[in-house]
């Protein structure tokens, strides 16, 4: 077909589909029908006849994948149904575990085996056989809308054959040999490298130009179904269905009885991952049965029918060139090692955690010293082993700062806590009004790390009291900042006036005051809050000497700004309930373990029970109520003789009061 055969609607829409046909051999079935030559002159007519007749184009037309550039970022979107994550498993105990409880709660289960891919989650919604959305996984239940980025994927096709609403869930990856010759030519150009393929194709799903995105090469492989109404018993068959409306099919993918047979196909995986053209960073596995995957259910976060088989950790040798401080949002300040780059799986390692300064002493480590690191997955890279033996005696010894390496303020030990208590430290900043201005303290809706970061940047902001000098007119300063973003930003900051007075001492992060110490102090010495010594904390219950000293040190250091903010937020006493009497008033209850409904939920009753919720089991605990895997608070409950009783039990002695 050349181009004067492109002359009216009829040729035109079978050029469009000629070449959706080639492009789904090229790219989906990688069994090229064409030349390079014949497909671009083929398009070109095509691009040549949509010039001329516009109100004839076709969404399906391969033009179609490019749109316009984005000016106001990626909208926010619902997905129709959650996408969970998985629950990690590392060994053949870890599978057998596992497989244990599938077989506790159902016998004679067949599994469903295919690639775990490093790549950025995508849901794809098609309705009537079109792709009207494309969502990223965000946090499960909303993600960031890129529908016109995902168009421009040819491995996502723009119709299928299915005609009902459904959910097709996958992983955008970018090959390596892609990677590769991305890098090279980055290189040459003097621009930044990207560290690793899983990086690439999160950034290139995001461009808000997806001219970008279309240049380079993503590819979508498909792994799950969310919302749908096919009538498959079998995940097996409903994956090989979604391959044939059109989708890549995995490098591999296989039905499993046995735990035998498990570890086969995963070894197969294991050992042929090098030759894959994308990258694995394990083996997802998943009951067939859809029905009996319903019967089993779901914990709070993950499927408890599916589980992720990860590739061992690699490890390799490299060099400590330094260790770094590091001052986090609460001030702790943490050791970090600066080590010889090295390459680890695909990844340029250059830096390892270190925690605290007491396992660098633990590990006798040096600066100088040849260091065994793993990394595993998506695991932070962590140093196994000091080589003692490979010393020349020109290794440095580490020590413990006694100043902020920021604001050089004296730090605070705390056994192996090492803190900058100054919430005007510059390192603690844009973190600190981050955590000041979260749902679970302050709730200034609009004001999350990124603005912080705006406002820090543009010298809006230098420390907590500068939220409240905010105007309308100093927001339209930062680019992004439209009149009515600016203007709900204030509104949200005005009506923390007068926010509880729990909140107001919980939004300073102060270390180990979560919500239920922040209530107590506040309910029980009100306004008082501030003036607090180490023997009055201790007289609390659920209060121990790292609280304690803790929240002494920092009302010590910071007093001048919390009364400031204080001036200025007039923070309200709470009232105190008068609690009829019940089995949990005046008792100190401790929870575990996965419950029947949301633990806070649990918690909120219990306090207007009249209880004190704390997070550790001592003998002053007086209730452990537990859930589903419960762990080592169940067995230290036994041992300190607490009485213990279900959700369940807990949910029947309330409903009797």
């Amino acid at each position: 077909m050349n181009e004067k055969s492109v002359y009216d609607y009829k040729t035109y829409t079978k050029a469009v589909d000629t070449l959706n046909n080639w492009a789904h051999h090229y790219y989906v079935l990688d069994n090229p029908i064409t030349t390079d030559d014949v497909y671009d002159n083929l398009y070109h007519t095509v691009v040549n006849y949509e010039k001329n007749n516009p109100n004839e184009i076709l969404n399906i037309s391969p033009t179609q994948r490019v749109g316009d550039v984005l000016k106001d970022g990626f909208k926010k979107e619902r997905h129709l149904s959650k996408m969970w994550s998985l629950e990690d498993i590392f060994d053949n105990s870890g599978l057998q575990s596992w497989l244990d409880k599938i077989h506790r709660l159902k016998k004679d289960i067949s599994f469903y085996c295919e690639p775990k891919y490093d790549g950025a989650s995508l849901n794809l919604i098609y309705d009537n056989g079109m792709l009207i959305k494309a969502i990223t996984r965000g946090d499960g239940e909303i993600g960031e809308l890129v529908t016109q980025n995902a168009k421009t994927i040819h491995t996502i096709p723009l119709t299928i054959p299915e005609k009902s609403l459904i959910e097709i869930r996958g992983e955008v990856v970018i090959y390596k040999s892609t990677f590769d010759k991305i890098n090279k030519a980055r290189l040459l150009n003097n621009e930044s490298l990207f560290s690793n393929p899983r990086n690439m194709a999160s950034g290139s799903l995001r461009q808000l130009d997806p001219i970008v995105t279309y240049k380079r090469d993503l590819v979508f492989l498909p792994y799950g179904v969310g919302m749908n109404s096919l009538d498959i018993k079998l995940l097996s068959d409903k994956m090989k269905y979604v391959y044939d409306l059109g989708f890549k099919e995995p490098p591999l993918r296989s039905k499993a009885n046995t735990i035998n047979e498990i570890e086969s196909i995963y070894e197969q995986m294991h050992v042929n991952r090098n030759s894959y053209p994308m990258m694995l960073d394990g083996m997802v596995i998943k009951i067939d049965n859809i029905d009996t995957q319903d019967e089993i259910g779901y914990t709070v976060k993950v499927p408890r029918w599916a589980v992720a088989y990860k590739f061992p950790a690699v490890e390799k040798i490299t060099t400590v060139e330094n260790i770094i401080n590091q001052v986090g949002r609460t001030g702790v300040v943490t050791p970090v090692a600066i080590v010889t780059p090295i390459e680890i799986d695909g990844v340029i390692v250059e830096r390892a955690t270190l925690h605290n300064f007491k396992e660098i002493k633990k590990m006798d480590m040096r600066i100088g010293d040849k260091i065994i690191i793993l990394r595993s997955g998506d695991v932070i890279p962590k140093i196994t082993k000091v080589l003692t033996n490979e010393r020349n005696g020109n290794e440095l010894v580490v020590v413990r700062p006694t100043y902020c390496p920021v604001c050089n303020e004296k730090l605070l030990y705390e056994d192996i806590l090492t803190k900058c208590q100054n919430i005007k430290c510059s390192a603690r900043v844009i973190n600190t009004i981050a955590y000041f201005a979260s749902k679970k303290c302050l709730d200034i809706d609009g004001l999350g790390v990124k603005v912080a970061e705006d406002l820090y940047n543009y010298g809006l902001v230098n420390n907590l009291m500068d939220v409240y000098n905010l105007t309308t007119e100093k927001l339209l300063e930062i680019d992004g900042f439209k009149h009515k973003k600016a203007t709900n930003l204030i509104n949200s900051i005005n009506n923390t006036i007068n926010i509880e007075l729990w909140r107001f001492i919980r939004s300073f992060g102060i270390e180990h005051i979560g919500q239920h110490v922040s209530k107590i102090i506040a309910e029980r010495y009100g306004m008082d809050y501030c003036n607090l010594d180490v023997p009055t904390l201790l007289s609390i219950d659920s209060i121990g000497d790292e609280i304690a000293n803790s929240y002494v040190n920092f009302m010590s250091n910071n007093l001048s700004t919390v009364k400031k903010l204080e001036s200025v937020l007039k923070p309200t006493v709470p009232k105190i309930h008068d609690v009829k009497e019940n089995p949990f008033k005046g008792k100190t209850v401790v929870l575990t373990g996965t419950m029947y409904k949301p633990r806070d939920i649990i918690k909120k009753e219990l306090e207007l029970l009249g209880a004190n919720i704390s997070n550790n089991v001592s003998k002053k605990t007086d209730y452990l109520i537990y859930g589903e895997n419960a762990g080592s608070k169940y067995d230290k409950a036994i041992k300190l003789n607490v009485t213990i009783i279900t959700d369940k039990n807990y949910e029947e002695m309330k409903c009797v009061m």
